[in-house]
This record gives structure tokens, C-alpha cells and sequence, in this order.
């Protein structure tokens, strides 16, 4: 008989999250993920099968925590408020000092060899996600006359990522909220805007 889990998952989840974030998938050795997890390596095997698997449960988890962030961005009452919204939601946890600054999704999805292009394509897999659900938001935006028929929703989601991706990349960097939100301001004067009826 199997025995029962004498740990906390989502704890353990969440210190492997934070070696992942800073090293990447590949850089992440299991020497600092046992100690990170406090864990020793058959534990962690049965547990999540092997590396991989952690890495997919630690990907869900930080998906989950993005679950909250996501739903008001969706929620938003127009097509602006999402991009708004999205922008400066985001900034307050890209920059927060409860966890590594930038995205997980941003940071471990640039450094993926070659024997690992499969890890790369479920990263990318979830930004498709995202990206298809806010085009799905800028589809009914427009519908509901929020910008220009002229305008192309799937670009404007495109549009979105781009900077959020840009804003992230600066924030593990170290810069500053208020010189991120300087950005995140210029980039949505490109925003179109309501036409005039």
C-alpha cells in the first residue's frame, strides 16, 4: 500500500515555482529543488513522477493563482477597461515581494533547449490560452461598439500580450512600478477608441 503524503502540495508547489522561475526549466537542478521542497528525491518522484511532472504541476498551480487576474480582466464593462485592466493588474504582481518578479510563463518559456522543445510548447500552449480569451473579450468589445469595426480583435489581443511580455521581461529586471506603469500608460495611447456616434 502506498503511503499517504506527509507534505504540504501546494506549499512544496510553491517553493519548486520559485526555482523554476529563477532558473528555468533546464537550469533548475534537482539538488535545489529537493532542498527548496525539503524533500528528498524519491518523494518527490512519487509524488510528480519525475522533473517534468513537477514542472506541470507547478504550472498549474501558477495558473491558478493567475485565475483571480484573469477573471477581472475578463469581467471588464469595455474593451479599454480590458487593456487596461490587464496591464496595470498585472504590473502589481509582476513587481510583488511575495514571489519573483516578472512571469513564470515569460521567464522559463525563453530558455528551453532543444531536448525540451515539448516543455517550450506547453508554455506556449498557455499563453495561447489567454490570448484566445482575450480575443474572445475584444470580439464582443466590438460588437458592443467599443472601437471601429475597422479595428481586428486578434491583433489588439496580439498587441496586448506584446506588452505584457515587454512589462514582464523589465519587471524581473528590476524596474520600478511607477516606470512600468509609465509604459503600460504610453502603450495604451495606441488603444483605439470609441467611435463617436
Amino acid at each position: 500500500m502506498a503511503r499517504p503524503r506527509v507534505f504540504d502540495e501546494g506549499e512544496v508547489l510553491d517553493r519548486a515555482m520559485e526555482v523554476f522561475w529563477c532558473h528555468g526549466y533546464e537550469g533548475a537542478s534537482m539538488a535545489e529543488l529537493t532542498a527548496a521542497m525539503s524533500l528528498n528525491s524519491p518523494s518527490i518522484y512519487a509524488a510528480f513522477g519525475n522533473k517534468r511532472g513537477l514542472f506541470e504541476a507547478v504550472l498549474k498551480r501558477y495558473k491558478e493563482r493567475r485565475t483571480a487576474h484573469r477573471d477581472f480582466v475578463l469581467a471588464s464593462a469595455t474593451g479599454q477597461e480590458v487593456a487596461h485592466r490587464m496591464l496595470f493588474g498585472a504590473i502589481e504582481w509582476l513587481v510583488s515581494p511575495r514571489e519573483p518578479l516578472g512571469c513564470l510563463l515569460v521567464q522559463t518559456g525563453t530558455a528551453v533547449g532543444i531536448n525540451n522543445g515539448d516543455i517550450s510548447r506547453t508554455i506556449i500552449d498557455q499563453r495561447t490560452k489567454t490570448r484566445e480569451l482575450i480575443t474572445e473579450r475584444l470580439t464582443q468589445a466590438q460588437q458592443d461598439g467599443d472601437f471601429p469595426a475597422t479595428e481586428e480583435p486578434a491583433a489588439l489581443a496580439r498587441y496586448l500580450i506584446m506588452v505584457f511580455n515587454g512589462l514582464a521581461l523589465h519587471a524581473a529586471d528590476g524596474m520600478s512600478k511607477t516606470q512600468l506603469r509609465e509604459s503600460a500608460t504610453r502603450a495604451l495611447t495606441a488603444w483605439p477608441q470609441r467611435p463617436r456616434g
